[in-house]
């Protein structure tokens, strides 16, 4: 109506028109906004999709991120962005990781240079964004450091307000990281359904240790 449109004009209030029907244009402008608008931040290091579980590979440079990577892709896991990850948070507690479209298919590697995903393993290995579900951080191993021998311990990492799961991992020779981080990932899963195994490993050692005194113990204290 042309009142509408006056009064717009005069308060600099855009007016959109759109053959679409209602429903349709207002999902779409909401998600546009939502997309737009979403708090973001930018973090080095590495994205992953595996086994549905997002994974967020952070670490000094030089680590290995890249390298275990491009392991996990050839065991059939796909990228979401190497060396610079795009976190926004779209809800009160869910950060979803991408990477830029132009960079996405590339990774750097040292010794062999930039490399190009898709020329090599095709468009399959690529997603473009993924809920971050657990961190995971690299760390160079030091003797004099004390590090979780059991996994009972809970760590978080914090960014935009979000506090996701983070587990610490310390990088030495002959560690397998791939195989690690897959393990790691396995075990969030399991985690997410209430299931914790070391804190089972613990309590049927303590059961046994339990049984194995009243079973030997005269009855005094």
């Amino acid at each position: 109506p042309s009142a509408l449109l006056e009064q717009a004009e005069s308060s600099k209030v855009p007016v959109l028109q759109t053959d679409a029907l209602s429903s349709t244009i207002i999902t779409k402008v909401t998600s546009h906004l939502q997309e737009l608008l979403a708090p973001t931040s930018t973090v080095h290091g590495v994205m992953m999709e595996l086994f549905g579980v997002g994974v967020l590979l952070l670490g000094e440079s030089g680590i290995g991120k890249s390298e275990c990577a491009l392991d996990l892709i050839l065991r059939g896991h796909r990228l979401i962005s190497d060396d610079l990850v795009i976190l926004k948070k779209y809800g009160p507690g869910s950060l979803v990781g991408s990477g830029t479209r132009d960079a996405q298919p590339h990774m750097e590697l040292r010794g062999l240079g930039i490399i190009n995903l898709t020329q090599l393993f095709g468009v399959s290995v690529l997603s473009p964004e993924k809920a971050i579900d657990l961190v995971i951080q690299l760390k160079r191993w030091r003797k004099e450091e004390e590090y979780d021998r059991l996994g009972l311990e809970e760590k978080s990492y914090r960014s935009l307000d979000v506090d996701l799961p983070l587990i610490t991992m310390p990088v030495a020779p002959g560690r397998n990281l791939a195989t690690l981080v897959e393990v790691a990932v396995r075990i969030q899963m399991l985690k997410k359904r209430g299931y914790n195994p070391a804190r089972e490993a613990i309590e049927s050692l303590e059961g046994r240790l339990t049984k194995g005194f009243v079973a030997q113990g005269d009855g005094t204290t």
